[in-house]
């Protein structure tokens, strides 16, 4: 996105047609309205970069199908050449090359203007020309969504006018008119520069007159001639330059197909001594793109020059629509600027009533309101109060250093207001002006030092991810790498149809997420067909299932206009924590992946598992599956989901767990207090779920869990060291247990049905080292509480205690609790075993049956993160880190 400089904020309306409440579509849903379509449609143009066009930034849909757009803007446009002052025809062959670059360059995007005129050809501080509103005719589908004629009657072209005013629905028409297409462009562009050497505007004639002279030009050999008698401007006309005049009658031409198009115009010999003098535009390159991000830059021969200031306008710097999201976060407000200029007009609901009938059938009633018709008046925004906000700001805070060993936010500002604002809700961090202007800043920087920085990204990100560069950050910490995915965004119509995943697909997207305007538009809808079917035609081996929508909503929403970018992210997502969830047949994965939540249930809150357990409300039973299948996509709506998302892909294939946990917590009192009908009941209507404490509790819980307690066999494989190009994790928060080399002391795999008959998890040998620091000989680490947060519980004989154990353990013999024939004879959980509760409790034993047994009791009476460890004291005798009490002198 371009940088604000000298341009400013704009903002126009329109209405959309209204549709019929009482019809529905071929699917039998209800129609979607025009105003959606628009927003959909609309959302390519923001991709849309040039230097002779505006840029367009954001589109607000309102009440009764009003459409608020904003764009870039300049004040001067080509009305300030006032009738009677003629432009030189050196300015109107710069002013015609200028805008035949920014139609040609709308042609090869597929855009035509359909709407030039003067207050569309804008001028900016040094004279260059900006198109506006070059997408009004695209974004309404040709005209269709709306009830009045997109172009201007005294610059449409003939063959435009010759269709006549016609609407697709309107029922006396067989078809809608055909597209414009460049041509009719380069027809208006040559009635824009007669005004300009006529000294005449034409748009002050009578239109009827205006139109039935237009129609009659057709026998006319010299049309430029024809026009300048009819406007009384001959004699000026004919002091133009023979190359100025002959380029106006190409313009002009009456037939399209004689008349040249603007990519033919731009090589016309009239502009021989002036295309020498603009460069080719080279169009910017991508974050994730595989093109060199600075092959196009050049530094000047003094270096001095990029540091000189000249008034201090950092804000001016950035991207335009990082000053347009800093307005809206300061308070800015699209209605009320257009009801303030009188744009918007509100009236009390009586008057808009068309007409109204008295008790003796007469008819009183009114035309159609004027404030529904279109006003191409575009209002410039203010940045006063923006500007006033962010005046405390120090300039060093627009150019953060980037240092690995501490934190940029504090160097962004010496504000201690803006400090503390890191504490607050995420919420009202969102919403902070400064706070969000540091954070977007930062990382712009880091992203675009992608992937040498990704480190950097990851630290940041665990502190706050910015809305506004959220789409760009996700695809860093899932590491895309540059230039990797090429996916054909036409795979649904190259590909061979797959039947059965087709259904499945159009019946589950018009049911994703389909309060979001965007992802409800026509245009979402053909992005996810797109999208889906790509992942489904690379990934043969998977099949879809129903979630996958879920999935790849969130990041084709910030993703709209990349949809190969969202597909990379959702292609590196599933591996990642849904590894083999999208098999035929994934009953086992799915089995296995349920027995672990069970114990992950067990492990933090053992009370709540031992109710669930005792109702038979086990994760089979529930949509809590359903809940891991879509990583909680279809569950909570997206602007919950991306708070949940930024710090799930901050952790490993386990922390989906460890937000499951939170959930069923915050729900602990009610499941707690009901029976099996109850909770299921409660699963299908799931309660408002308060997103930041989940996350918050979820990163606790997380800490609290050995890394391999969540080990599944079916996780994703492990990665060949140094593949990644990255280097390693970013820590142990980010580091997954599959992806750790196997050695003697890892876990072993499980099968299912064993997995089953446990209730606490296994925790591997070489965990239990690392928690309880053997390596060096110390004592156990200690929680805030002063208790161990690991303590081993080793349930052999004293006599084998007493020839080695791990250091820092206790010894509670099982047969202290155990009869022979396994029959409970003493509560576990009593005398020294109660000090340690709220510590990870690891029982140790030569069988791992017994340490099984004895785990299982210490759950049924509420002792809370016990575990096992797997192989028993077996794979610890080889370490040499047992060690063995000194005799008694």
């Amino acid at each position: 996105m371009r940088p604000l400089k000298d341009a400013k904020l704009g903002a126009f309306t329109f209405f959309a047609s209204a549709l019929p409440h009482d019809v529905c579509g071929s699917n039998g849903l209800p129609l979607t309205p025009n105003s959606i379509k628009i927003l959909g449609r609309f959302q390519i143009l923001k991709n849309i970069t040039h230097p002779r066009l505006c840029q367009y930034i954001d589109i607000s849909r309102g009440k009764h199908e009003r459409l608020i757009v904003v764009a870039e803007h300049y004040e001067r446009n080509l009305n300030d050449f006032k009738q009677g002052q003629r432009a030189s025809p050196e300015k109107v062959l710069q002013i015609a090359y200028e805008v035949l670059e920014g139609l040609e360059f709308m042609n090869r995007h597929g855009l035509v203007h359909r709407a030039l005129s003067p207050n569309n050809v804008l001028l900016d501080c040094k004279g260059n020309v900006k198109l506006a509103k070059f997408g009004l005719y695209h974004m309404t589908d040709h005209g269709a969504d709306v009830d009045f004629p997109i172009g201007y009657p005294s610059y449409l072209a003939p063959e435009v006018i010759a269709q006549g005013s016609s609407h697709p629905s309107d029922p006396s028409h067989d078809e809608a008119p055909h597209p414009s297409g460049p041509k009719t462009d380069v027809w208006s562009l040559g009635v824009l520069l007669f005004e300009l050497c006529g000294r005449r505007l034409l748009q002050n004639i009578d239109i009827s007159e205006r139109l039935k002279f237009i129609l009659t030009l057709g026998c006319m050999d010299d049309i430029v001639t024809v026009f300048a008698e009819e406007h009384g401007c001959l004699d000026t006309i004919k002091e133009l330059p023979e190359n100025v005049l002959d380029f106006l009658r190409k313009c002009l031409t009456f037939l399209p197909s004689k008349r040249p198009t603007p990519a033919e115009l731009l090589g016309d010999p009239v502009f021989g001594g002036i295309s020498c003098q603009y460069r080719p535009f080279q169009r910017p390159v991508s974050l994730f793109s595989s093109s060199l991000r600075c092959a196009s830059l050049e530094l000047p021969e003094d270096i001095s020059d990029l540091c000189k200031d000249d008034d201090g306008d950092y804000l001016a710097e950035r991207g335009i629509d990082e000053v347009y999201h800093l307005w809206c976060l300061a308070g800015g407000d699209l209605e009320k600027e257009l009801t303030n200029k009188e744009i918007i007009q509100s009236k009390p609901p009586i008057c808009t009533l068309p007409n109204f009938v008295v008790e003796d059938g007469e008819s009183f009633g009114q035309g159609r309101d004027r404030s529904f018709l279109l006003d191409d008046t575009t209002v410039t925004l203010s940045l006063c109060q923006l500007r006033n906000r962010l005046k405390d700001v120090a300039g060093e805070a627009y150019y953060p250093l980037l240092e690995d060993e501490q934190s940029t936010l504090s160097q962004s500002s010496s504000s201690n207001e803006l400090s503390s604002t890191v504490t607050l809700p995420l919420i009202i961090r969102e919403r902070d002006t400064e706070y969000q202007l540091i954070r977007i800043i930062l990382f712009d920087r880091l992203l675009k030092a992608y992937p040498y920085k990704k480190n950097l990204v990851w630290k940041e990100a665990r502190l706050d991810v910015p809305p506004l560069v959220r789409g760009l950050a996700w695809a860093a910490l899932l590491g895309i790498e540059v230039g990797t995915f090429r996916p054909s965004t036409t795979a649904s119509t190259r590909t061979p149809p797959f039947p059965l995943t087709d259904r499945w697909i159009e019946v589950d997207i018009p049911r994703c997420h389909q309060y979001d305007e965007l992802l409800s538009s026509p245009e979402g809808h053909t992005k996810f067909r797109r999208v889906l079917k790509a992942w489904v035609v690379s990934h043969p081996d998977l099949v879809y299932w129903q979630g996958l929508d879920s999935l790849c909503a969130p990041f084709l929403y910030l993703n709209f206009n990349n949809e190969a970018l969202a597909y990379a992210c959702m292609s590196a997502f599933i591996p990642k924590y849904l590894y083999n969830f999208f098999l035929k047949d994934n009953s086992h994965v799915i089995q296995e992946y349920l027995t672990v939540f069970s114990q992950m249930i067990a492990f933090h809150d053992p009370e709540l598992s031992n109710h669930l357990n005792e109702i038979g409300f086990i994760p089979d039973f529930t949509n809590l599956f359903f809940f891991f299948l879509v990583c909680y996509a279809d569950v909570f709506p997206l602007h919950k989901i991306f708070h949940l998302w930024d710090t799930l892909l901050l952790g490993n294939s386990s922390f989906p767990f460890c937000i499951g946990v939170a959930i069923l917590q915050q729900l602990r009192d009610r499941l707690l207090a009901n029976g099996f009908n109850e909770c299921i009941l409660l699963f299908s209507d799931l309660p408002e779920i308060d997103i930041e404490r989940c996350v918050r509790e979820s990163v606790i819980l997380f800490r609290w869990t050995p890394r391999s307690a969540t080990y599944r066999q079916h996780a994703q494989l492990p990665k060949p060291t140094g593949d990644n190009g990255f280097g390693k994790p970013a820590s142990y928060f980010s580091s997954d247990y599959q992806d750790m080399p196997k050695t003697d002391l890892s876990r072993e795999p499980l099968a299912l049905c064993d997995l089953k008959a446990e209730a606490s998890p296994r925790i591997s040998a070489e965990d239990l080292i690392d928690l309880c620091e053997l390596s060096q000989a110390g004592l156990p680490k200690r929680n805030k509480s002063g208790k161990p947060k690991i303590v081993a519980v080793d349930i052999r004989s004293s006599e084998d205690f007493s020839r080695g154990h791990v250091s820092g353990s206790i010894n509670v013999p099982f047969s202290s609790v155990f009869n022979p024939d396994g029959e409970l004879v003493q509560c576990p959980a009593t005398g020294a075993l109660h000090t340690y509760k709220g510590s990870v409790i690891v029982v140790i034993s030569h069988a791992v049956k017994s340490a099984i047994i004895f785990a299982s009791q210490l759950v049924k009476v509420n002792f809370p993160r016990v575990c096992v460890l797997d192989g028993g004291i077996n794979k610890l005798k080889l370490t040499g880190l047992l060690t063995v009490p000194s005799p008694q002198i």
